[in-house]
């Protein structure tokens, strides 16, 4: 039988402390279902992507295929991740809009976001360039597979720290908006696994957390967001082992160390 491991924290934003922000019950309303074939992407064997600034790190997006849970090595985790804009007179739609609008520039400082000139949409692709550790870059991608008026979805390709889907949607409880992001993740390969246990988790939680926290700020809302996570499946999958030589983080590394130019610039942000 699965073992099934469950926390619900509260998480504080690292770059702006706050005080603010009430936790989401389990009871709250979810977002509508989604039920339109023109909100989804068509089927893609391998990604392609458009045009990035000649400064940023483009590496492990062309070509690549995407890989979801099903295909990724480690433990399977879900989290959700929640903000209440308590007092802010905006509709799910104006945040999601705005959202898919300036998307890179709720992000952390030191991680960028090179989406498309058409914007969040389905089929699209977009390279990060995100901050690793001991001051590296890690440069992979993700691809739009959903996008409606109140929530989008990526999905991300081989290489990437995670096999996942990441949803990001807004929804009303009561008279107040609520924006969640939900993420159902693998780690995509040993490396990555053994990563996650060390510092990945608290780094991603961190992250996902800061980007609510200026999200809300956008609205003029103080407020921190809660996170409830499940270990769905403890068991690794030994088949997928294999993934590590996509690795993103080992071919950043291996990239920066042979373009000496590089190593005193790191990517602008987003």
């Amino acid at each position: 039988m699965t073992d099934i491991e469950t926390q619900t924290v509260e998480t504080d934003e690292p770059e702006h402390p706050s005080d603010g922000g009430s936790q989401a019950s389990a009871g709250d309303a979810e977002p509508r279902p989604r039920s339109s074939e023109a909100n989804w992407s068509k089927p893609v064997d391998r990604l392609a992507l458009g045009a990035v600034p000649s400064s940023a790190m483009n590496l492990n997006v062309e070509g690549r295929r995407l890989v979801g849970p099903v295909q990724g090595f480690g433990q399977l985790w879900q989290k959700r991740y929640r903000v209440r804009l308590d007092g802010a007179d905006v509709t799910p739609e104006q945040v999601i809009s705005t959202w898919k609008e300036e998307f890179g520039s709720f992000w952390p400082k030191g991680n960028s976001f090179y989406g498309p000139i058409t914007g969040i949409a389905p089929g699209e692709v977009a390279l990060l360039n995100l901050a690793a550790p001991g001051h590296q870059t890690l440069s992979t991608g993700v691809m739009v597979i959903y996008a409606d008026d109140e929530s989008f979805t990526f999905m991300t390709p081989e290489g990437h720290m995670f096999a996942a889907w990441i949803t990001f949607s807004s929804y009303r409880d009561g008279p107040t908006t609520v924006v969640q992001i939900e993420v159902l993740l693998r780690s995509n390969d040993p490396f990555y696994e053994v990563s996650m246990g060390l510092f990945g988790h608290r780094q991603e939680n961190a992250f996902w957390s800061a980007t609510l926290h200026n999200l809300a700020a956008r609205f003029g809302v103080d407020a921190s967001a809660t996170l409830d996570q499940t270990c769905v499946d403890r068991k690794r999958q030994w088949k997928n082992a294999g993934n590590v030589r996509h690795n993103a983080a080992i071919r950043s590394a291996v990239w920066t160390v042979t373009h000496p130019r590089h190593w005193f610039h790191r990517s602008g942000e987003a």
